[in-house]
């Protein structure tokens, strides 16, 4: 009974398992990419990178969240990009679809993970939560369209008895 409610007030609340990031966080990222400019290798930098861009993503801030989408697609247009860390990059940018409530943009993105690594729990994971977004929102899509449907319906009813009176 108790995963039940659980299940249930995860539908209404939207209980994803996708962590949350703050601006500090961010900030210290920067700040991380900042004192890699100074001399660092490539491959510390792109380190950096890629810790930012999932400080975006994963951030509260929707400025933020687009600014970690336009990274992400910036560095997967650039070419010379691995299994490994397009696979990585693609996640990241379906998390960052995500969480702007662009589920079909996710979704795809997360396919193409899975095509790459088909059991990788965390890709799993995030199309799980975009399934159940996208049942929700229509589920209260369908609730809204009836109660708009039986608001004209007895609006009607009410006018044709007031007529015949």
């Amino acid at each position: 009974i108790g995963k039940f409610f659980e299940s249930f007030s995860n539908f209404f609340s939207g209980g994803d398992q996708i962590p949350w990031c703050d601006s500090d966080i961010v900030a210290g990222c920067e700040r991380e990419i900042a004192e890699a400019e100074k001399g660092s290798s490539e491959k510390i930098k792109s380190e950096c990178i890629m810790r930012l861009s999932w400080a975006l993503v994963h951030s509260n801030r929707p400025d933020d969240v687009q600014r970690g989408i336009a990274m992400l697609e910036a560095s997967l247009s650039g070419g010379n990009v691995d299994s490994v860390q397009a696979r990585e990059k693609l996640y990241l940018l379906a998390v960052g679809h995500y969480r702007s409530g662009d589920y079909s943009r996710s979704r795809q993105l997360v396919e193409r993970c899975l095509e790459i690594a088909p059991d990788w729990r965390q890709a799993l994971a995030l199309k799980k939560a975009i399934e159940d977004k996208i049942t929700k929102d229509g589920v209260i899509g369908i609730g809204i369209a009836a109660t708009a449907v039986g608001l004209v319906a007895g609006g009607l009813a009410a006018a044709l008895s007031a007529r015949k009176k």
